[in-house]
């Protein structure tokens, strides 16, 4: 009889750990959703401004039709695959593609605000002034998104790590997540927007 209270009491204490494994681990997986969501924003507010930057450049950069093209096209992608990356923000192939599609993003509006160095009238413009500040602002606030995205990633994959991690996420299918990325070029926009908006 005490043998079985014992052996009951060591399942129950089992159990009550198990459950504490898999509560943390689902709380880490809202975190990263809750996160992806805050990135998901400034996402959405940086889409919401590029035409409009566009639409002022092509008046003053008509030579470089290509540029501001390679810009919408860019955009086009990175806004589909934002799409799919808030359907499935755990799934890596989803955060992988949405970081490769911003990085071109980034890179083409990085190209545009080069040649637009070299166009005065278009950065005396006070309406591209003030989409480059917005958008200097948006990229800014992306930037601190994205750690704080990245933080709750690493948090959740370390805790999937070490012993009974990988067996608890194993049984009830938590998978690790994957860490929105991007390349050098990014803080090279937020430069490049500081200069264009001043």
């Amino acid at each position: 009889m005490i043998a079985m209270i014992v052996l009951a009491v060591i399942f129950a204490i089992l159990a009550f750990w198990v459950l504490g494994i898999q509560k943390r681990l689902l709380n880490s997986r809202r975190r990263i959703k809750y996160a992806f969501s805050q990135m998901d924003i400034q996402f959405k507010r940086r889409y919401e401004l590029i035409p409009n930057l566009v639409e002022i450049a092509k008046g003053y950069m008509k030579h470089e039709r290509e540029a501001l093209e390679a810009i919408i096209t860019a955009l086009n992608e990175a806004v589909s695959a934002n799409a799919m990356a808030c359907i499935h923000p755990l799934v890596g192939i989803a955060i992988l593609h949405l970081a490769a599609t911003e990085d071109r993003l980034t890179v083409t509006l990085g190209r545009m605000f080069a040649i637009a160095e070299t166009c005065p009238d278009l950065q005396a413009n006070e309406n591209m002034q003030r989409l480059s500040t917005a958008l200097n602002d948006a990229e800014n606030k992306l930037i601190f998104a994205r750690q704080a995205y990245n933080d709750c990633v690493v948090q959740y994959n370390q805790s999937m790590e070490h012993f009974p991690g990988p067996a608890i996420a194993n049984i009830f299918g938590f998978h690790a997540a994957e860490l929105m990325q991007v390349t050098e070029s990014d803080g090279g926009l937020v430069a490049q927007l500081a200069v264009a908006s001043v």
